[in-house]
């Protein structure tokens, strides 16, 4: 299913159960258009739009934290090097940001950043700069000299374009005035508007002569990040590329203590600045200079998306580190989207791996932002009554904020004549099933479960896909027509396909060639992560996340079932332990238990584990820290850091940091006002830590 079909619901009113099916949905969606972007420079939606995707996900994510996915767009920073360049190893990775889009975003995350900080008033400084829409890149130096150059890529590492970037006039091949031993500089490469026009100008007049392997880009972005990827340096030399250089990586010495100074010592050793950004003395003055800077977007010679506020103390920077793939103490205020009004044509009915089922509208396509649009979210049964939207209706679409694309409302003195209310469905359109609603819940589900062919089709799915097994060649349509020959029906017979290699190499389109690498593909996952194999298994809110957290602790697939079955007695010390892992709340927990507590599950579960070994997790890797590998738990309030940075030091050091305190609790860090864990850890003999003695071990100094 498509991640519009599953955009159901507003957030506030989302399941569990739904919010954890569409987190699986956003995560494939924004990872195909990240790749499109970063990789392909040939995006199929416009950024309003992207952001809004990524913009719903942390949304869900912030009101189902026990949800988020290792492969969620707030765990993950653009896409891996392409094929034809060497690698380029980030000494420190390259984040992504985090958006606002109003007041009310900005504020948030600066009372964010007090609460972790434990700051109440003292000023928050911020500098602003101008978004540049165009690609990063990461300038090493060493003793002065450009030494390598890389493209962001998936933040860890991305492609070595050294050789490109030597070509571009404003990158300084030697710092001027003294500089750190070795020194990460990033920045932006761009291009202005007016030369983006006059180079497709000149690109569609060549390819109108004759002349092969040239293309026309879309936009300045696409076409700076197309001209730095040349495989030929001399090509990227003829391109108009202009570059502002922002952002320190990592140094054998920090430079300076400000990020404005940083600016200025940037300009200094010869690099281009925008000269725009600014030095803002309080978080309130950042709506005045966001109001500037789109006020003199439409006369900037390059495009830019927002504008980009950095706290300014590096100290307080280190401090705040970053959750996930984006840093604590930066945010990106992107300029608002676009609306629009089209037809409404259609409303399917859409049904998930979980049965729920999602309306869609299909409407004449229409631009919006530069994107055209044809389908969007109707959310569920009791949205489509409250906005009353029928079949026939002109309607406001929107693409911003929570849900992307959105109708907003109604042109009601547009509506046909004849127009009825819409009714929604009371049976399964994929298997005749009843579709109920159980208690309140507003999504109406297909009871049809493992008999509905819409479900068990998209378990498999789900259970082949990229983040999961992984088993390239066994897509969509291959399960659809597998599942409608009655030869596929549970993950387990996926490993006996060999049994039919005949039968399949017959099939149209298929061949030997094509069945052997199938086979082969499938044969390299008998032996997988413990992680991929609990996520493949599609149980409702265990997503890649949670999936991880579950391997982390429980290491054997044999420790992880047994743990389930006696996880089921309420009480019981296995499920003390279940709800006690940091992120694994009592919801997921009970959804673990439900899983095993169904007789067919374990069958299944069984018959694929006679099929597949998952991979024992080991442990932490072995550090300096007297806390790695040690299970944790912080009570009581500390004064010299929050305990959200504790905790956060303490996973950076290697520990199991968990909520409750039990017999495998290694360590319990006392705060003042300490209460009922710090009981249970004397009765159990659990060693305590005062704050400073903590700090002490933690290398705090």
């Amino acid at each position: 299913m498509s991640a519009s079909g599953l955009r159901a619901r507003e957030i506030e009113a989302l399941t569990q159960d739904e919010a954890a099916e569409e987190l699986a949905a956003l995560a494939a969606e924004i990872a195909h258009h990240d790749r499109r972007y970063h990789a392909e420079d040939a995006p199929e939606i416009s950024d309003a739009d992207y952001d809004a995707l990524v913009r719903r996900n942390r949304a869900i994510e912030g009101r189902f934290p026990e949800l988020i996915r290792d492969d969620s767009p707030s765990r993950r920073v653009g896409a891996g090097a392409t094929e034809g360049f060497g690698k380029f190893v980030h000494g420190m990775p390259m984040l992504s940001l985090d958006n606002a889009f109003g007041d009310e975003d900005f504020a948030e995350f600066g009372a964010r950043i007090r609460r972790f900080l434990g700051l109440s008033d003292d000023p928050l400084r911020f500098v602003g700069e101008p978004k540049i829409d165009g690609l990063s890149i990461n300038l090493l130096y060493e003793d002065g000299r450009f030494v390598r150059g890389g493209t962001r890529g998936d933040g860890a590492s991305g492609e070595d374009v050294t050789a490109n970037l030597r070509t571009l006039k404003d990158l300084p091949l030697r710092l001027k005035g003294s500089a750190p031993t070795r020194i990460e500089i990033r920045g932006e490469v761009f291009m202005e508007k007016a030369a983006f026009l006059a180079f497709n100008a000149e690109q569609a007049r060549r390819i109108e002569a004759g002349e092969k392997g040239l293309r026309v880009f879309a936009n300045p972005r696409n076409a700076a990040a197309g001209s730095l990827r040349q495989l030929d340096p001399k090509i990227t030399a003829q391109r108009p590329l202009k570059l502002f250089a922002y952002a320190m990586g990592e140094t054998s010495e920090r430079p300076t203590d400000t990020h404005w100074h940083w600016l200025e010592r940037l300009a200094d050793w010869g690099f281009q600045v925008n000269p725009l950004s600014r030095l803002l003395a309080t978080e309130a003055d950042a709506a005045a200079f966001q109001a500037e800077i789109a006020a003199a977007r439409a006369g900037l010679a390059y495009d830019i998306d927002g504008a980009v506020y950095k706290l300014d103390r590096l100290d307080w920077q280190e401090r705040l580190g970053f959750v996930g793939r984006a840093p604590r103490w930066a945010m990106a205020w992107k300029f608002p989207a676009e609306q629009a009004t089209t037809r409404l044509l259609e409303i399917q009915i859409q049904v998930g791996r979980t049965g729920a089922l999602t309306p869609r509208a299909v409407m004449e396509p229409v631009n919006v932002g530069g994107v055209v649009v044809q389908h969007a979210t109707l959310h569920n049964e009791d949205e489509i009554a409250r906005k009353d939207v029928r079949v026939g209706d002109t309607v406001v679409l929107q693409r911003a904020g929570d849900v992307i694309p959105q109708i907003v409302s109604v042109v009601l003195d547009r509506r046909p004549a004849d127009s009825v209310p819409f009714a929604f469905p009371q049976t399964c359109p994929a298997c005749g099933s009843h579709a109920v609603r159980a208690g309140d819940d507003v999504v109406r589900r297909c009871t049809g479960g493992l008999t509905c062919p819409a479900q068990t089709v998209e378990r498999l799915i789900h259970f082949t896909r990229r983040n999961a097994m992984d088993i390239e060649g066994l897509g969509a349509e291959r399960i659809q027509l597998l599942f409608d020959k009655g030869w596929l029906r549970s993950p387990a017979e996926i490993f006996r396909l060999h049994a039919r290699e005949g039968e399949l190499a017959a099939l149209e389109g298929w061949g030997e060639l094509s069945v052997r690498n199938l086979l082969r593909a499938i044969e390299a996952r008998r032996t997988v992560p413990l992680d991929r194999f609990i996520f493949a298994l599609g149980i409702r809110r265990i997503g890649e996340a949670n999936a991880k957290l579950l391997a982390r602790h429980y290491h054997t697939l044999p420790e992880w079932r047994q743990g389930m079955l006696d996880a089921r007695i309420i009480g019981s010390e296995a499920r003390e332990a279940l709800g006690s892992i940091q992120g694994i709340g009592p919801a997921i927990a009970q959804e673990l238990v439900d899983f095993f507590d169904e007789p067919h599950n374990l069958d299944a579960l069984d018959d694929l584990a006679g099929e597949v070994t998952p991979e024992e997790v080991a442990g932490p890797a072995a550090t300096d820290s007297p806390f790695a590998g040690k299970t944790m738990v912080f009570t009581g309030t500390l004064e010299t850091m929050t305990r959200p940075e504790a905790e956060d030091r303490a996973e950076r050091l290697g520990a199991k940091v968990t909520k409750s305190v039990s017999k495998k609790t290694d360590f319990v860090v006392v705060g003042a006002d300490a209460g009922s864990k710090a009981t249970k850890a004397a009765e159990l003999g659990v060693r305590t830590l005062t704050e400073a003695e903590w700090r002490e071990m933690a290398g705090y100094g």
